[in-house]
C-alpha cells in the first residue's frame, strides 16, 4: 500500500485500484486544473488542484465506509466514485462549467461518457469494477452515493478546510472526523446522530462564511464572468470544438484564448490581473423583479442594451445575475428520538443562516475601468435602479 503526504490529512493510503487510476491521463489532467479558479487573483496561495482534493475526498470516503462497515464490493465502489469524482471537469472548474452545459448539454458529475471510452474506464473495469455503477455513484445516485455526492458528503467535508488552509481563511475549518463518526445507515440511508446538530450546523455555517469571503468574493466573480463570457466566443467563433474545450486544462484554455483575436484581450486582462470592476453592485432587495438568476439569451440582451446606451462595444458589458441563494446542507437527516429530521428542522440557525445568505446575494454588472461611469449610469437607467450602489 503506498503512502502519500497530504497537507490537510497527513498520509493517505492508497489501495491497489487507486494507485492504478491515480496513473490515468484522465486523473493527471487534475493535476493542471486549479480547486478554486479564479479566486486566487484574491488569495494567491490558492493554488490547490483537483487532484489533491480528489485524494482527499477519496480518504474521506475510505474512513466512512471502514466505519460504516460497508461491504466490500459497495465500499471499494464508494471509495472510485470518491476519486475519480471531479474528472468530469472542464477548464477552471465551474468558470467554464455554463459554457460546456450550453454547448454539450452535460454537467461535470456526468461522467458515464468520459468513463466509457477513456483509460480510467478500462482501468476501473480491470479492477472489477462496473464504470457505469461509477458514473452513478458521481452523479449522487446508486446505494450510499450520497456519501460523494449528498448535502453533506466526504467532497464538502474535504474542500473546506482544504481551502480554508489554502487562502489563509480559517472559517472553512470543520470538525469532519467527527462528522464521519457520526455518520449512521438508516434504511439504506445515510444519516447524522441527533448528538450532532451542532457540528453539522458548523459546517453550515463554514460553508456560508466561506461563500462570502473566498467562494463568491467580487473579484473572483468578476474573473469567472470574463471567463464565462470568453468561452462562449471561443466556442461560437473559434476552431476549438466544445469535446476538446471541455478537456482542455486551464493553460490550455488561455492558451487558446491568447490564439483567437476576439478573445485575446481576455487572455491579456487575466494574466496580467487587469480585471473588469463594479459598475453596479446590488442586494437581493434591491433587484427589480424578473433580474434574479437570469437566463443566458436574456442577460445577454440586457448587456447590448446597456452598451448601446452606455456608448461602448456590447462585450465590454458583463452581468452577473446569480440563481437564488440556497443551503443544500440544511436538508442533512438528523436521527433522533426514533425519527429522522431535517437539520432545517430540528435548528433554529439554519433558518437564520439561510436569511444571512439571500443577504449577502449579489447582483453584478462589470464594465473596463475606462468605461465604468458611462456603463454605471447606463445600467442604472436600463435597470432602473440607484447608479451609486457600489460600496
Amino acid at each position: 500500500m503506498t503512502l502519500i503526504k497530504d497537507a490537510i490529512h497527513d498520509y493517505i493510503e492508497l489501495r491497489p485500484m487507486a494507485e492504478a487510476v491515480l496513473d490515468t491521463p484522465e486523473m493527471q489532467r487534475l493535476r493542471a486544473i486549479r480547486q478554486l479558479s479564479t479566486v486566487q487573483f484574491v488569495y494567491p496561495s490558492a493554488n490547490h488542484t483537483r487532484f489533491e482534493h480528489s485524494l482527499g475526498v477519496y480518504h474521506l470516503a475510505s474512513q466512512a465506509v471502514d466505519r460504516l462497515e460497508v461491504d466490500a464490493d459497495l465500499a471499494e465502489r464508494l471509495r472510485a466514485a470518491a476519486l475519480v469524482h471531479d474528472v468530469g471537469h472542464g477548464p477552471f472548474g465551474h468558470q467554464t462549467e455554463a459554457a460546456i452545459e450550453r454547448h454539450l448539454g452535460r454537467h461535470h458529475d456526468e461522467i458515464g461518457w468520459l468513463l466509457a471510452d477513456t483509460e480510467l474506464g478500462d482501468v476501473l473495469e480491470a479492477r472489477g469494477l462496473d464504470p457505469d455503477a461509477i458514473a452513478e455513484t458521481v452523479d449522487g445516485g446508486g446505494p450510499l452515493g450520497e456519501l460523494v455526492s449528498g448535502t453533506l458528503d466526504v467532497d464538502r467535508m474535504d474542500y473546506l478546510v482544504r481551502d480554508a488552509h489554502h487562502t489563509g481563511v480559517p472559517y472553512g475549518t470543520i470538525d469532519h472526523a467527527r462528522l464521519l463518526h457520526a455518520l449512521r445507515v438508516v434504511d439504506g440511508e445515510l444519516t447524522f446522530e441527533a448528538g450532532n446538530v451542532a457540528t453539522a450546523e458548523s459546517a453550515l455555517i463554514a460553508r456560508t462564511l466561506m461563500n462570502v469571503t473566498v467562494y463568491r468574493h467580487h473579484v473572483s466573480r468578476i474573473a469567472g464572468a470574463m471567463l464565462d463570457r470568453a468561452s462562449e466566443q471561443l466556442l461560437t467563433g473559434g476552431d476549438v470544438t466544445a469535446e476538446r474545450f471541455a478537456r482542455f486544462t486551464d493553460a490550455q484554455l488561455l492558451a487558446a484564448f491568447e490564439r483567437y483575436e476576439p478573445t485575446a484581450d481576455t487572455a491579456r486582462r487575466l494574466q496580467e490581473r487587469h480585471l473588469y470592476k463594479r459598475a453596479i453592485w446590488l442586494p437581493h432587495a434591491s433587484v427589480p423583479d424578473g433580474i434574479v438568476g437570469l437566463e443566458y439569451d436574456r442577460t445577454r440582451d440586457i448587456e447590448r442594451e446597456i452598451a448601446e446606451t452606455a456608448g461602448v462595444r456590447s462585450e465590454e458589458v458583463i452581468v452577473d445575475s446569480p440563481a437564488e441563494p440556497h443551503t443544500p446542507e440544511s436538508r442533512v437527516r438528523i436521527v433522533g428520538d426514533g425519527e429522522r429530521r431535517r437539520l432545517e428542522e430540528r435548528s433554529s440557525l439554519v433558518s437564520g443562516l439561510e436569511a444571512c445568505s439571500r443577504e449577502l446575494w449579489r447582483f453584478g454588472v462589470y464594465a473596463p475601468e475606462a468605461h465604468l461611469e458611462s456603463v454605471t449610469e447606463a445600467a442604472a437607467a436600463v435597470l432602473g435602479v440607484e447608479a451609486d450602489v457600489v460600496p
